[in-house]
């Protein structure tokens, strides 16, 4: 996903600070923050961010005039503290005094809450004398548009005020071209022994074993004096606020294994950090920090990777989506009446159209998957109170994929840019050169993706499954439809010598023959036949797509292949989740629960936290996978990747309407012996199920069960 707009690794990314990779997000609704390993903001993609706009783009402390040492680092484990131990340098002799390099710790801890940046400073003197700290911190606001920071160029900007002083305070102010006047204000608990609009300086007397806390407030308004008590009052409210988010719908526990646990837990705290609670109910948001924003087909996939252990998100993306679905038509938005956004931003850029994504509806695919979403919702719910309140949006969507979605009139759901303001490719591979023809050549449009023919497919058999729950005459031609896209499928993409699907068709009908992991989304909805099924399960598990640290998006060998590209040899752990969740559907087990534990692998060298995505080299012995340098990190779909991947070798499907949980031939990774899914709510009733490996197969086991509920098991 890219916008559009290139993301390239600035000279700011590169020596000490490090790339994306490397900085520390924190976030909180709309508002977020990205800094340096020290906990600085020094630029690049550096910064306090809120609704889109840059409000604190420099922040850095010193120590008796040099940067201290760095100790440790790092966000908590439940993602709302950054915590940052250093230690000073040699200091500058004070009044016949100095400190030798050591003796002093500096810890900044951080925490986002309600818009604002809070920080506390503690200092710990552990020398043997009384210490004079300098201690300084330079600071700025430059109001950018996020698009600015991602390497945008702007020829005209708004105007910016002078900073204003308070004491203890500095107010920054920016007028947009937009009129909006956005301020943004920097406060200290103590006041500066000298203060300018760029700089805070303070001189600190420092009794040895004796400590001191400065507190440190930042946000988008005018500033309240911060103390201890608002640090504590503050932190205490973000902790509860995301123990709350981690504790929506089930639980999972592995074994006594305390990595495998932690990517649990790492993954569970990555969703929570990215849910966003709306007026609409919880939406994930895509990740941080270019795409800390609802996103359409985002949020659809990572609500249902959860859909089974936690229906709330899927309920908040589905009303959030039909609450902006479009009513007109725009080329610059590429909208039209009845499809769903791809995207939407709140900064200056967006609201003067200077970029399309203000609200934006170039995703081909999200339509298909907000109709298949719902039906998947209801199987999984029973709610039909929601399907019947939606019920306008989904005939509304129905209509575009009929009519706008099919431009060409061939039955298949196509796409084709309206505005060079647009997305030249409008699937999940969006990046301007991830669809071409074998030999490498880009297809003339109006394109065809093979993924988005199964979701369309999806989406026209839910809609049969409603309308029937609902009494919908038009029921049965729903169904009908979705047999119509599956035989045009087989037959216009199907490569008989290739036992796999093309990943396109192009605009004069002719298949894009690259071989790509597209087709693992079509497993996922059940389009192929069995036999197919099989064919392309067999391709996708061979040398050419598994690297061992997951599938790549591309096979290796193809036109374009470049494992170290976006979209084109990449390993995308949601996308190897829907893969894998599509081998499943076809009674693949084995590979499932391989895949799963090739993930888990990526997944300990990256910090347990998987990222956005990362290269697709080949696994090598003692080595581990290859980062991509400028991965959003954390990324909702790829932290939800575990849970879909655990569904899929576990074989459970829930059926809410016939109050029945199905397991079929469950299976565990090498090394996870038991697994444990905790207060598994269908309807008013809820259940523990425990599996575990005995022999060569793995058993389930209900506990605790509360109201009316069946667990089947089949082999």
């Amino acid at each position: 996903m890219d916008d559009g707009y290139s993301v390239q690794q600035t000279a700011a990314d590169s020596g000490e600070t490090g790339g994306l990779d490397t900085l520390q997000a924190l976030k909180d609704a709309d508002t977020f923050l990205v800094a340096d390993p020290w906990g600085d903001l020094k630029g690049g993609a550096d910064g306090l961010f809120d609704r889109d706009t840059r409000i604190l783009s420099r922040f850095v402390m010193t120590a008796g005039l040099a940067r201290p040492s760095r100790l440790s680092s790092g966000v908590s484990r439940d993602n709302v503290f950054f915590t940052a131990h250093t230690t000073n340098r040699p200091l500058p002799p004070m009044g016949g005094r100095s400190a030798p390099a050591g003796v002093l710790h500096l810890e900044r801890r951080r925490f986002i809450r309600d818009h604002r940046l809070f920080e506390r400073v503690r200092v710990v003197n552990h020398g043997v004398q009384d210490v004079l700290l300098p201690l300084a911190f330079d600071f700025g606001a430059d109001f950018a548009d996020i698009f600015q920071v991602r390497g945008t160029l702007r020829e005209m900007r708004g105007t910016s005020e002078e900073p204003t002083l308070d004491g203890r305070r500095v107010t920054f102010r920016y007028t947009g071209l937009d009129g909006v006047a956005r301020t943004s204000c920097l406060a200290f608990s103590e006041p500066p022994a000298r203060l300018t609009g760029s700089r805070a300086e303070f001189m600190f007397s420092l009794p040895m074993g004796k400590a001191l806390d400065l507190y440190i407030e930042c946000g988008p308004d005018v500033c309240t004096a911060p103390d201890a008590r608002r640090w504590r009052e503050n932190a205490v409210a973000a902790r509860l606020a995301m123990r709350r988010r981690r504790r929506r719908g089930a639980s999972i526990r592995g074994p006594r294994s305390p990595r495998f646990n932690a990517w649990l837990d790492q993954s569970r705290a990555d969703i929570a950090l990215l849910t966003t609670d709306l007026p609409t109910g919880p939406y994930p948001y895509a990740g941080t920090p270019w795409f800390s924003t609802p996103f359409g087909r985002d949020g659809i996939i990572a609500a249902w990777q959860m859909l089974w252990l936690d229906p709330s998100l899927a309920r908040g993306v589905l009303t959030y989506l039909a609450a902006r679905q479009a009513t007109e038509t725009s080329a610059f938005q590429d909208s039209q009446p009845g499809k769903i956004m791809h995207e939407t931003r709140g900064g200056e850029m967006s609201a003067l159209g200077e970029v399309p994504f203000g609200l934006y509806y170039g995703g081909v695919d999200t339509t298909c998957l907000f109709v298949a979403l719902a039906g998947a919702y209801a199987r999984r719910t029973g709610d039909l109170d929601l399907i019947r309140s939606l019920w306008p949006n989904l005939i509304a969507a129905t209509e575009w994929m009929r009519d706008y979605g099919d431009s060409n009139g061939d039955g298949l759901i196509d796409y084709q840019r309206a505005a060079e303001t647009g997305l030249s490719n409008q699937g999940w591979k969006d990046s301007e050169d991830s669809i071409f023809h074998k030999d490498g050549r880009f297809p003339k449009g109006p394109v065809a993706l093979l993924e988005v023919q199964g979701y369309a497919f999806a989406a026209w058999l839910a809609m049969a499954e409603l309308g029937e729950q609902l009494t919908d005459g038009r029921a049965r031609a729903w169904g009908m439809r979705a047999e119509e896209i599956r035989q045009r499928v087989e037959d216009r993409f199907w490569l008989e010598d290739e036992q796999f699907y093309a990943i396109a068709l192009d605009g004069d009908g002719q298949p894009c023959e690259a071989i790509g992991s597209n087709a693992g989304h079509l497993l996922f909805t059940g389009l192929p036949s069995p036999a197919r099924a099989e064919a392309v399960s067999r391709r996708l598990l061979g040398a050419e797509f598994r690297s061992g640290w997951g599938l790549r998006t591309l096979a290796r060998g193809q036109a374009r292949f470049n494992p170290m590209s976006y979209h084109n040899g990449s390993v995308w752990p949601h996308d190897t989740s829907l893969g894998v969740a599509g081998m499943a559907r076809y009674g693949e087990r084995d590979a499932v629960a391989m895949i799963l534990g090739e993930i888990y692998a990526a997944a300990s060298h990256f910090q347990m936290r998987l990222p956005e995505l990362f290269c697709g080299f080949e696994r090598e012995t003692g080595e581990g996978p290859i980062a991509y340098p400028v991965a959003c990190l954390p990324q909702a779909w790829a932290a939800g990747s575990v849970f879909l991947m655990l569904q899929a070798a576990l074989g459970l499907s829930i059926d809410a309407s016939a109050r029945t949980i199905t397991v079929h031939a469950p299976t565990l990774p090498d090394g996870i012996e038991r697994l444990t899914i905790s207060r598994l709510q269908v309807g008013e009733a809820s259940i523990d199920l425990a599996f575990e490996r005995l022999g060569d197969q793995v058993v389930v086991m209900p506990r605790n069960r509360i109201g009316e509920l069946r667990v089947v098991a089949t082999r």
